[in-house]
């Protein structure tokens, strides 16, 4: 399925973001943990690149097989890093011919502590990957977008006028980066709703299962942890289910917060570990204020 019908038809709506494993017995792993989440009738399941591009084979192979054998939809990142144009080209038919229609289009991060250099030959920015997509192919494109804007980025004002190029050049829909406070996401909304950004955007989180972990990604991504849950992890320090009991419980709020507050669905960034966002998306379907019926015609009720 298309993400952009999917978006349509389907609500409350949940995604799952893997990397691929670097050994085939580690891929084996994480088809058996996506299998697993079958039953929660994800709308889709998204692949990533490792640093720099380099896990592109395995990202196509393990693509493939969770759409064809799991039977779940797949959308499969791409990025600028790593790879001409032609290289892209040839990515983007391997794809076309497994059938897998969605691609989340990035310009992508380099390895950690080098800056961005553009591919000879290639792309230096997603707007211009989204715009060759968008020309030469019949992909859903999802692009990237940031609550508390990119961490290159000089201002929330610049970051919003890169944002509205990428949708101009042809994105379908938007998925966000990690945050912690909702109100950066709904303020962020404004800001886009109000410069002409009109596609669905699904809020991304990540449940907090390790403290020292979340400040490396937040550090890097340029989010921040709000004042108080910091405490409240700080003081959990050592106890490593206290701090996941905590992040499960307080990711389930934002959700809870999120849906309610109009967001379409949720996108939950997994590390590759399950059991933090089963609970989560587990205890949110089993409440009847979110059964999909009941939520669909909410949504449409509310338009």
């Amino acid at each position: 399925m298309r993400i952009s019908e999917a978006f349509a038809t389907q609500r409350p709506f949940f995604s799952f973001e893997f990397f691929p494993p670097r050994d085939d017995e580690g891929s084996r792993r994480l088809l058996g943990t996506i299998a697993a989440l079958h039953g929660l009738r994800p709308a889709f399941v998204s692949i990533t690149y490792g640093a720099g591009g380099s896990t592109r084979a395995r990202t196509v192979a393990l693509a493939k097989e969770i759409q064809q054998q799991i039977g779940l939809t797949v959308v499969a990142h791409a990025t600028c890093i790593g790879a001409d144009r032609a290289e892209l080209r040839a990515l983007f038919d391997d794809l076309a011919r497994a059938g897998i229609e969605n691609v989340l289009a990035l310009r992508g991060d380099p390895p950690a502590g080098a800056p961005f250099e553009p591919t000879p030959g290639g792309f230096a920015h997603a707007s211009e990957l989204i715009a060759m997509l968008r020309r030469n192919y019949d992909f859903c494109i999802g692009a990237a977008c940031y609550p508390e804007k990119h961490p290159e980025a000089a201002s929330i004002e610049d970051d919003t006028v890169h944002l509205k190029q990428k949708v101009d050049a042809g994105a379908d829909f938007l998925v966000s980066q990690l945050f912690f406070d909702n109100a950066h996401f709904f303020e962020f909304e404004r800001r886009a709703r109000s410069a002409g950004i009109d596609l669905p955007i699904l809020p991304g989180l990540m449940p907090i299962t390790n403290f020292a972990q979340i400040q490396r990604f937040v550090a890097v991504c340029g989010a921040s942890i709000p004042p108080k849950l910091r405490v409240e992890m700080e003081s959990r320090k050592g106890d490593d289910k206290a701090v996941e009991d905590l992040g499960v419980a307080y990711a389930s709020m934002q959700v809870l917060g999120l849906l309610q507050g109009g967001a379409p669905g949720i996108h939950f960034y997994t590390l590759n570990r399950s059991p933090a966002t089963r609970a989560i998306v587990s205890s949110l379907l089993a409440a009847s204020a979110w059964r999909p019926d009941f939520a669909h015609s909410n949504a449409i009720t509310n338009r």
